[in-house]
């Protein structure tokens, strides 16, 4: 996640299960955010065991689908309300109702227009479809059917996306507090073809077993990363200062986040890097052409923007959609104006939407590494990948990719480097070596919603699961037995012949009397 953070100790496989504050010891924003991660690690954990890899409660369910086609200008879903779980995580489809207005005194009564109880497939709050786009719209009835799925993720937020995250009593000049992880879901739809089903009218459950297959493929990302920051061996005899000769020559403690751009195989995929873990953002005010209004151009030297840095314009759906565009490099700065010139008009799509919250995010690379003497040229603004070799960042850190990759954008890797030892963070072998790690995220996870027929309609796809409680049983045999002759009693009193005629119902009762 993007934000200002000193590094992530999470680890499930140490097994913590609470992080214990002791007395007059610093309090780290590390320890508070692992236990927020040690208690969601715990309960999305008892959620999935339970619930399995998804489902929704069978009374309240939520992402019922339904296709709304042909009489409409566009196809669209509508996605109704209600709950539901994918791999522990909650998802809640329900639509928040519309607030009602003061009236104004001297107008004349007006009825607020209600919106509808359920979502669209274009308006559904994290997916930012564009019906201009041919690719965000669902496929046509000569493509039916077709799958609908849920991907889930989860990204962080800051007070340049969401101003109301800010406490205004602070004043401007101090920086904002927390940010906040927020779960992204996405209803999109999936072709047969990409599932690899041939049927045109394939049952439930194939559906379900090749939707298995495919997200399993889609969850687990193939790129592995190194990192490292290597000394010699005489600076272990002062550890606690910054030696000439460290490899790690930083002035400062960092998180370096390495984060890929563009994906796709290393021929095409680039990445960008951070030493402040992309959280250097800068809230906009008014695009012209080149020029982009600011709020502010950052607090300190260290957080502020300078000409020859490379950001990139960012704005709600962006976030969302993970779609790169170029990075743009200042050009120019205007400090009494808060105004900076970029290299190019940043792309109509993004940042033209006030209530989008547009902002610029500072990247720290200016320029490809240098191998043999050589500066690699950047592309689209970041840095190509190269694969199976080392390459460096900025003051000895430097990173690997390993071969035989694919990359998909957003996905990221935090790299730690401290100056009283010199180096940074990375797990490694008996021998030292750094060892190569997926990923810390993107996290993503998938859940089958329906298979849509066109005009046929659609065959839902979701599993349900009942509550778990029920009667408090009996305490022992003799309640149970007692309980069951005082219903016999009852339904005795109600009625006499127990449903049978009165005539075998007499003859039974003399019988029961002559013996």
């Amino acid at each position: 996640m993007h934000a200002d953070l000193s590094r992530l100790t999470f680890r499930p496989q140490r097994r913590y299960s609470a992080v214990i504050a002791q007395q007059g010891r610093v309090q780290l924003d590390a320890d508070i955010n692992e236990q927020t991660a040690i208690q969601l690690h715990q309960a999305r954990t008892l959620a999935a065991d339970l619930i399995g890899r998804h489902g929704g409660p069978r009374d309240a369910a939520g992402f019922k689908v339904d296709y709304v086609g042909g009489k409409h200008d566009i196809d669209t879903l509508h996605i109704h309300g209600g709950r539901y779980y994918v791999d522990g995580i909650l998802l809640d489809a329900t639509r928040p109702a519309p607030g009602v207005p003061v009236p104004d005194e001297d107008a004349e009564e007006q009825e607020v227009a209600a919106l509808p109880e359920y979502w669209t497939y274009w308006d559904q709050p994290d997916g930012f479809r564009d019906q201009e786009k041919p690719g965000d719209r669902l496929p046509s009835p000569a493509q039916t059917p077709f799958v609908v799925y849920l991907n889930v993720w989860e990204r962080a937020v800051s007070a340049a996306e969401d101003p109301a995250l800010r406490e205004v009593a602070l004043g401007a000049a101090m920086p904002d507090t927390a940010a906040r992880v927020k779960v992204v879901w996405q209803v999109l739809p999936l072709s047969l073809a990409a599932l690899d089903i041939e049927e045109t009218d394939p049952s439930k459950e194939v559906v379900r077993a090749a939707f298995d297959k495919w997200a399993q493929k889609q969850a687990k990302p193939t790129a592995r990363l190194a990192a490292r920051s290597e000394r010699p061996d005489h600076a272990d005899e002062d550890p606690c200062l910054v030696k000439p000769d460290a490899r790690y020559r930083g002035q400062e403690n960092q998180l370096y986040r390495v984060e890929v751009h563009a994906g796709g195989e290393a021929k095409d995929a680039t990445f960008k890097w951070s030493r402040e873990n992309g959280s250097v953002v800068f809230p906009v005010d008014e695009l012209d052409g080149t020029w982009v209004q600011l709020a502010s151009l950052g607090h300190d030297d260290k957080l502020d923007l300078d000409v020859g840095d490379h950001v990139e314009l960012v704005d709600t759906a962006y976030a969302s959609r993970l779609e790169p565009l170029p990075l743009l490099r200042v050009e120019e700065l205007d400090l009494p104006g808060r105004r900076v010139r970029l290299s190019a008009e940043p792309d109509q799509s993004v940042g033209r939407l006030p209530h989008l919250n547009p902002f610029l995010r500072r990247w720290d690379h200016h320029e490809g590494p240098k191998r043999k003497g050589r500066t690699t040229a950047l592309k689209g603004g970041a840095v190509p990948v190269t694969e199976g070799e080392w390459l460096p960042l900025e003051d000895g850190v430097e990173v690997y990719f390993a071969k035989g990759a694919g990359y998909r954008t957003g996905d990221h890797w935090i790299v730690p480097a401290r100056t009283a030892t010199g180096s940074v963070e990375w797990p490694t072998d008996a021998a030292r070596r750094p060892l190569l790690q997926a990923p810390a995220g993107i996290v993503r996870s998938f859940a089958p919603l329906a298979l849509v027929k066109g005009e046929g309609g659609t065959v839902d796809l979701r599993l349900a699961f009942t509550p778990l409680a029920s009667s408090i049983p009996a305490a022992d045999e003799a309640t149970l037995a007692a309980e069951e002759q005082a219903r016999r009693e009852e339904q005795l009193a109600e009625d006499p012949s127990r449903g049978r005629s009165q005539t075998t119902a007499d003859a039974e009762a003399a019988a029961e009397g002559d013996e």
